[in-house]
């Protein structure tokens, strides 16, 4: 008599759950890496291989070759040049959709398993504008002290950059001098410091001591001004455009530093953020001008995707800087006695 066979044939019809993954089809699993998913995503968010080579602290050579064995691994052109520049093909442009979706679901994954360790360790990213990075370190140092563990990264960019960064969620915080709410209303911006933009002019300048001048005169002088983009450069046009006036600018240059060496060298007048004196102080070869209209009073921001979860570590720098308006108001105060009108919160 036949052997009767009592397995239930149920068993015999799997589900996608119940395959192991290794038995799911794995040719891009073996034959890519995550390194190159981040040079490609790079190269395509730059939309140069130069740039992304350069953002990854890499060769061009080095990013070129990897693109091109992702490429061969999925057997279809990744990009196409246009000019002098680079763009995604469909296939790319599919390939760069799932990037993001991977990455974003690595960086939740950092973010639960740096809160499973606690705050005593984790990253913290931190995306600057260039105005910034003359007191960002400061605070940032501070709040190491008290969290010595963790690990930061301290990126500097122009104000344009900083709204691209944003958009694409590249860093857990941004201190921005203004809420980017006209190019993109998707934020959570949070005043922390006062941010006093001021006319500055080399020591031995003829209107340095003089009061109250006319911004009619500063329109007389030659014109540093930030390079395209800056909010600083943006908001001294506004206040000199409000007065039809029109500025004789020498130069544009793209840092605070250039700037301040261009003012010593007596190739004219810039405006700039008072905290870029910060280490100068007040005796040093950059004067400051007593104008009307300024100084032009900003805040300082913190900023962040809306809706974004931030991590412990996150979370804990936005409270710190939040509380940390009392100490950078008096430490300009005490450089800058003569500004209390504008600083002291009790006269504001």
């Amino acid at each position: 008599m036949p052997r009767r066979d009592h397995t239930n044939v149920n068993q015999g019809t799997k589900t996608l759950h119940d395959t192991p993954p290794a038995m799911m089809s794995d040719h891009l699993i073996r034959h890519t890496t995550l390194r190159q998913l981040q040079i490609f995503e790079a190269s395509v968010r730059f939309g140069s291989f130069t740039r992304a080579a350069e953002a990854l602290f890499l060769t061009q050579p080095t990013v070129s070759m990897q693109i091109k064995k992702l490429a061969d691994t999925l057997g279809l052109p990744l990009f196409e040049q246009v000019g002098r520049k680079i763009r995604p093909t469909e296939a790319g442009t599919e390939l760069y959709k799932s990037c993001r979706q991977i990455f974003a679901t690595l960086s939740n994954l950092e973010v639960k398993m740096a809160d499973l360790k606690g705050i005593k360790t984790g990253r913290l990213t931190l995306g600057v504008i260039t105005t910034a990075k003359c007191f960002a370190p400061e605070i940032l140092g501070e709040f190491c002290q008290l969290y010595p563990g963790i690990e930061v990264a301290l990126n500097v960019f122009n104000r344009d950059q900083i709204i691209d960064r944003i958009k694409n969620n590249e860093d857990d915080l941004y201190i921005m001098g203004q809420a980017p709410v006209e190019q993109t209303d998707d934020i959570e911006a949070f005043p922390f410091a006062p941010n006093p933009l001021v006319v500055m002019a080399p020591r031995n300048h003829p209107l340095v001591g003089q009061t109250n001048i006319p911004l009619k005169r500063i329109a007389e002088e030659p014109v540093i001004l930030r390079e395209p983009g800056s909010g600083i450069r943006d908001a001294m046009l506004r206040l000199f455009d409000a007065q039809d006036l029109r500025l004789k600018v020498r130069m544009e240059l793209g840092s605070n530093e250039a700037i301040k060496h261009a003012i010593v060298a007596g190739l004219g007048l810039s405006v700039l953020s008072l905290h870029a004196l910060a280490l100068e102080g007040p005796d040093g070869p950059v004067a400051l001008l007593d104008v009307e209209g300024f100084p032009i009073m900003r805040k300082w921001y913190i900023v962040h995707p809306k809706g974004k979860q931030l991590s412990l570590v996150a979370q804990a720098y936005l409270d710190f800087v939040q509380g940390i308006e009392p100490k950078i108001r008096a430490r300009l105060l005490d450089q800058w006695p003569d500004m209390r009108a504008f600083l002291d919160p009790a006269t504001v």
